[in-house]
């Protein structure tokens, strides 16, 4: 038997109202399964189940909100229950996503109208708008319930929270600059062999085919990562700093409006460039749809943002607590550089680093970016 309790997803998070359940007691459950929805400073997040097993007596009814870490659910049939699956850095590898019910955050229509990803899901399948049915859930959200009441009528589409998403940003980093002692370096890397590389690649690809420069400089902190393992982990108090035995990297995806989520990339390490690609392409969709699950934003281990498309040089982040670090990238902008004793104008790209006074210093945060810069000079290794 074990205990499905609230998660933590993200150290600004002490509460959630758990707003509806998905199973039922004397359902079967398997890990990666979605089981309830949590209403959070983020939205409405999916949250997954960590085992396999049945669902037994649920102890918090929906509209419910409860610190973080409290029991809701007893799952019956887990002979021993995992390390707590709210805590980021699981060493395991993360299951499947489940291929059901994959809306991941309520969203709020320009009057305020906000509703749960399976509520949203079951009006778009049975032809129901929104606009039409009352939500009995927290604040008034729509929930599946409410849907299941309501006859056949035209669709409408919804959007996301920014407002309320903003101001969890915002308590987030004012934590992280008044906790944190932050450091920051820079460096800039030579990219003509990864450009080049690209270029070779992509030439015979469709454009829906072609690889983009974040999966090459996501690849490179990823094995950079294991070289120099103390920028991939958290810091708690009282314990200090845990290293995680697996990479996990969020990935700085901003939304139309204002809103910016970080969530991870599972085993980032483990990925080939197209595979990399493949999940860069899908979290950002899904991330700009308001469909993210609670364990793409529980655990990831270091951050990674990039402003080139944007057109910025470079950028200094701000560290997400409990992570240690954050790396940042900008554009790839030709400049003058010495090859061969000769000045010629090259392809290169600021990185730079943010990271914890606490767990590294500045010597072996210049190796690490070194380290990543190296990585980028053989793109067809990584």
């Amino acid at each position: 038997m074990a205990e499905f309790r609230m998660p933590s997803l993200g150290a600004d998070m002490e509460a959630g109202t758990l707003v509806e359940w998905l199973k039922h007691p004397g359902e079967k459950v398997h890990r990666g399964d979605i089981v309830a929805v949590v209403e959070t400073d983020k939205g409405a997040i999916e949250v997954e189940i960590f085992w396999d097993g049945v669902m037994g007596r649920q102890l918090v009814t929906p509209n419910t909100k409860v610190p973080v870490g409290t029991p809701l659910a007893v799952i019956e049939g887990v002979a021993v229950e995992p390390t707590a699956p709210s805590q980021p850095l699981a060493a395991a590898k993360p299951a499947a996503p489940a291929p059901a019910r994959k809306e991941a955050r309520a969203s709020a229509a320009p009057g305020g109208m906000r509703a749960t990803p399976a509520a949203r899901q079951a009006a778009a399948e049975r032809g129901i708008a929104l606009a039409s049915v009352k939500g009995t859930g927290p604040g008034g959200a729509i929930v599946l319930a409410d849907v299941e009441k309501v006859g056949a009528a035209p669709t409408l589409r919804i959007g996301l929270d920014l407002d309320k998403m903003r101001r969890a940003i915002a308590a987030a980093m004012a934590k992280s600059k008044r906790e944190i002692p932050h450091y920051y370096l820079a460096t800039d890397i030579d990219m003509a062999r990864a450009t080049a590389w690209l270029a070779a690649t992509n030439a015979p690809r469709t454009p829906a085919e072609r690889l983009l420069p974040a999966a090459l400089t996501l690849k490179a902190v990823a094995l950079a990562l294991r070289k120099y393992p103390k920028f991939n982990g958290c810091y708690r108090e009282p314990e200090g700093f845990v290293a995680s035995g697996a990479i996990h990297i969020g990935t700085a995806i901003s939304i139309r409006g204002g809103g910016l989520v970080s969530p991870a990339i599972h085993d980032c390490d483990r990925l080939s460039l197209d595979e990399m690609m493949a999940r860069l392409r899908d979290l950002a969709a899904r991330a700009r749809d308001g469909r993210l699950r609670s364990s793409e934003l529980a655990d990831p281990t270091i951050t990674v943002s990039s402003l080139g498309d944007r057109g910025v040089d470079s950028l200094y982040g701000v560290i997400y607590p409990p992570q240690i670090a954050i790396v940042g990238f900008g554009r790839v902008a030709a400049k003058p550089a010495v090859v061969d004793g000769n000045v010629a104008a090259r392809p290169v790209m600021a990185a730079t680093l943010a990271a914890d006074h606490r767990v590294t210093d500045g010597h072996i945060g210049s190796l690490f970016l070194n380290a990543i810069a190296d990585l980028l000079q053989e793109p067809d290794k990584l």
